[in-house]
């Protein structure tokens, strides 16, 4: 990350831009609610930008080229994930209209008990996404479905993502073909495996203490759930052509991650095995889609575009039904995506000026102990998640300022590793603003602050980073400035 050097504003001056961002924030979520990421959170994060630039040039004569070469370099590390939005969008669309999701709602509906859908949900999102080290795929994919199904059988759709979510970000914090896992290890000059295997300390408790909450409150949530599997199989076998032939798409994505595909390739390979799925099962589907008329190549193709690019509305007979196979596109993903961008200049702006650094150096004089170690890079990986809007700059910024501390002091590298994966990787799904939070209640159709209260292992992880602190389970303290690894 580029900064500008000899820059160092004042503390107080640098939390004017933060809370600026945090008040505009809450005026719009006040005044919009659930609309406040079609506009304006993206007017309060350019708000909160526009404070620190003009902060910056005025008082500490800060050129603004130094702003632009941050935000360019900033904006450059998140257009891949921009482009996997996209393609996330296309998948949802294709994979709904071609009958993948509803065949998997149709069975898993009929398979699963309520009392124990949370739990369930939570371990089969855990085991996909160590297997995939992907949140983000596994959320996509078989987080949709699940949502689907917790519909389907009465379960809160707020307690379902929340399940979804702490699974997801359980696997991916363990896997090693995780992009976050690979980058806090690296960052932080660790062995990608003494990593991993450090990490369990704190968060196989912590997902265990997330399985018992989960299971408690299924047996609640699945004792007072109205089932309505019923009409949703009724529904879905009268509108499309269920058929355990759609599932050959999931297996072959399936494989495609196991053999270590990129992602982007993945999702957009995936789509266009679900469109061609959807050419051969559901035509009668892409020509409702393309606005009604006969079967013939050009509706098909009309209704396979709108599928990828745009809204789909399904009509299967039952309201809440419609409202579930209902799609956007790639198209629901464009406000997203402009948040992501506005949230990449704010974060660009606070690195360039120094605001960051200056705030951080205020927690490090503040670390006295172990304890007081750990729980500042909690908070600077939290405050990071906030500020710059990404986990991967999260993970990098907070790696940077706390290496020479630890090393001073005598720690392992691991401990920093796993101290910025229990804060930074895990909590940037709960910022409404973060790219990940933005894209998961996207995805799921389920605000941020919505699920936020239910993802209990996302939740508890950096607090159970401390309190392992506390206790010093397996915390070496080596000679200071020396590092050991294993």
């Amino acid at each position: 990350m580029e900064t500008t050097e000899n820059v160092k504003p004042h503390p107080l001056i640098a939390v004017i831009p933060v809370a600026v961002l945090i008040s505009f924030l809450t005026t719009v979520i006040t005044l919009f609610g659930s609309d406040s990421l079609s506009g304006g959170s993206q007017i309060a994060l350019l708000m909160g930008m526009a404070v620190c630039v003009s902060l910056s040039m005025t008082v500490y004569n800060v050129p603004w080229q130094a702003f632009e070469r941050q935000i360019k370099a900033t904006i450059g590390e998140v257009s891949i994930t921009l482009l996997i939005l996209l393609c996330v969008g296309m998948l949802a669309g294709s994979w709904m209209i071609s009958g993948i999701v509803p065949t998997l709602i149709y069975y898993g509906v009929q398979m699963m008990v309520p009392q124990f859908f949370l739990v369930s949900a939570c371990v089969i999102c855990a085991l996909v996404s160590v297997l995939s080290g992907s949140s983000w795929t596994t959320i996509a994919t078989i987080g949709v479905a699940l949502l689907g199904i917790g519909h389907a059988l009465g379960i809160s759709e707020a307690w379902t993502a929340g399940a979804i979510i702490s699974g997801a970000y359980f696997g991916d914090k363990l896997s090693p073909l995780s992009d976050t896992t690979i980058l806090a290890s690296s960052a932080t000059g660790t062995d990608l495996f003494v990593h991993i295997r450090y990490m369990m300390l704190t968060t196989i408790p912590t997902f265990l203490i997330a399985m018992a909450i989960f299971f408690a409150a299924g047996i609640s949530q699945g004792a007072e759930a109205q089932v309505q599997v019923g009409e949703y199989i009724e529904g879905l076998s009268r509108t499309f052509n269920i058929s355990l032939w759609t599932l050959l798409v999931p297996l072959i994505t399936g494989v495609l991650i196991a053999r270590r595909v990129p992602s982007l390739i993945v999702l957009f390979a995936s789509s266009v095995m679900a469109c061609l799925t959807a050419l051969i099962l559901q035509p009668q589907i892409l020509c409702e889609v393309a606005g009604g008329g006969d079967i013939t190549a050009g509706t098909m193709t009309r209704g396979l575009a709108i599928t990828c690019y745009g809204a789909t509305a399904v009509d299967t007979g039952s309201s809440a039904l419609n409202e579930l196979v209902a799609t956007r596109g790639m198209a629901g993903m464009l406000n997203t995506i402009w948040l992501i961008l506005c949230a990449m200049c704010f974060g660009a702006a606070m690195v360039a000026s120094g605001m960051v650094q200056s705030i951080t150096g205020v927690i490090i004089r503040l670390i006295r102990n172990r304890v007081s170690l750990v729980a500042s890079t909690v908070g600077t990986g939290i405050f990071m998640n906030i500020t710059t809007g990404d986990q991967f700059i999260s993970i990098v910024l907070t790696a940077d300022i706390f290496k020479d501390v630890y090393r001073r002091q005598g720690y392992e590298s691991r401990l920093l590793s796993r101290t910025t994966e229990d804060a930074a990787t895990v909590t940037s799904v709960l910022i409404p603003w973060n790219t990940c939070g933005m894209t998961q209640s996207t995805v799921l159709g389920v605000s941020t602050l919505t699920y936020l209260p239910y993802c209990f292992f996302n939740l508890l992880s950096p607090l159970m980073s401390v309190i392992v602190a506390a206790i010093g389970w397996r915390i070496v303290k080596t000679m200071p400035g020396l590092d050991e690894n294993a």
